[in-house]
């Protein structure tokens, strides 16, 4: 980050709404903070009116990273991630992977099991 713009004891002296423009991720944007994100190859970094923000991302995810791995590395609110994130999803930049979700919850008694098991040991 740039040293102008950063100081060690209070942080980022850009605010995060700074970074978005304003904007907040929309409800059309359903990215959780363990979703994964990607680069594809070839995605342009440098002419193309992304911010130093967007590059950064792109620069990250390389391999895919989740929302929460991506606001840890660049020291930003979740939701500004989303924001960005969004913008490389509309661009074509990044692909993105949700987490597999259960198709039903595990069965009591197995659970009970397991747990009973457990207190044996």
């Amino acid at each position: 980050m740039d040293e102008q713009w950063y100081d060690e004891a209070a942080g980022p002296l850009v605010r995060p709404y700074t970074i978005t423009k304003g904007r907040i991720p929309g409800p059309e944007l359903t990215l959780d903070i363990a979703t994964q994100v990607m680069a594809l190859s070839g995605a342009k970094r440098e002419g193309s009116g992304l911010t130093p923000e967007h590059v950064a991302i792109l620069d990250l995810c390389e391999r895919p990273l989740a929302i929460a791995e991506i606001a840890a590395h660049l020291k930003v609110p979740i939701a500004v991630v989303k924001v960005l994130c969004g913008d490389l999803i509309e661009r074509g930049q990044v692909i993105v992977r949700s987490p597999s979700r259960p198709t039903q919850a595990p069965d009591r008694h197995l659970l009970q099991a397991v747990l009973d098991g457990l207190t044996k040991l």
